[in-house]
């Protein structure tokens, strides 16, 4: 291991002392070893690095392991643009929640100097590829580790959703959207509509409705090898805009004709793990599972 990039969170940076002090702490440990540290440009102006700045979007072609301060959404955002060089990702949680976090904030030196070590395995993870089609031609693709969601804008208003696997017609819901998540998303938006808690091992799709008007819609685990493709009925005069979320993170306008088609990507999210307890054990401390 020649590089490590380190993945700051600017806002959170700002807003405390502390996160400088253990992004230092980092530089310091890995300058110790000897080797080589890149930060995300805006973090390392703002740490007194600039010299080891780097556009953020490049980190994962100029690293060997990125090392992300931050919560699930930093962690969520890192992925993404790490995936398709297949970097691995060591999380330290500066975040409120921290389910795909390894290392807490008082952990950051003994986590690298394992990580260095090679004390460490790595947590493969399904992603979710998302074209959008428009009259019959892909007009934007989108890769997600969490969700893509097809939701309403800014109207209070229900959608008219129709769901297709694999060609065939699934069903037709009344709602304020649909999910598609991975099992790594099963615990995030899905879990909050009512879908089931998915192991991250286990490649399937989830589909979920968003608040169906209906005493009988459910959640759908379908096989991780099917395709599904969500599309938009007009309902009303003017029709509520569609929007499509990735990890609840970017957006994307949709037109009325528009068909969403959501498949497993071939790109993979790798997660470094130190032994911090299995998935079974994460879910109960983190979401309080029976004990509240």
């Amino acid at each position: 291991m020649t590089t490590v990039g380190l993945v700051v969170n600017l806002e959170k940076l700002m807003a405390s002392p502390e996160v400088a002090r253990l992004a230092r702490e980092a530089v310091a440990t890995l300058d110790e070893r000897r080797v080589g540290v890149v930060i995300n440009a805006d973090s390392a102006a703002e740490l007194g690095n600039a010299d080891r700045g780097v556009p953020e979007d490049e980190l994962a072609e100029r690293a060997d392991v990125l090392v992300v301060f931050g919560g699930d959404g930093t962690i969520l955002r890192t992925a993404r643009q790490a995936a398709a060089r297949g970097t691995p990702i060591l999380g330290v949680n500066l975040g409120a929640f921290g389910f795909l976090a390894e290392v807490g904030d008082a952990d950051v030196r003994g986590a690298l100097l394992r990580l260095l070590g090679g004390d460490y395995h790595l947590d493969e993870r399904m992603m979710l590829r998302a074209t959008v089609r428009r009259g019959g031609s892909a007009v934007r693709e989108f890769l997600a580790l969490n969700d893509i969601v097809v939701t309403k804008g800014s109207y209070a208003r229900l959608l008219r959703l129709r769901t297709f696997v694999n060609g065939a017609h699934l069903a037709t819901h009344l709602a304020d959207g649909m999910i598609v998540a991975s099992p790594t998303g099963s615990t995030a938006y899905s879990l909050s509509a009512g879908g089931p808690i998915v192991h991250p091992n286990v490649d399937v799709i989830v589909l979920t409705p968003i608040c169906a008007h209906t005493l009988t819609a459910r959640a759908v685990v379908m096989s991780a090898g099917d395709t599904v493709a969500v599309r938009v009925d007009p309902v009303g005069t003017p029709p509520p805009p569609p929007i499509l979320t990735v990890d609840g993170q970017e957006g994307f306008s949709l037109a009325s004709d528009d068909e969403v088609c959501v498949e497993r990507s071939p790109d993979r999210t790798r997660l470094i793990r130190l032994g911090r307890g299995d998935f079974y054990t994460v879910l109960r401390t983190k979401l309080w599972w029976g004990e509240r």
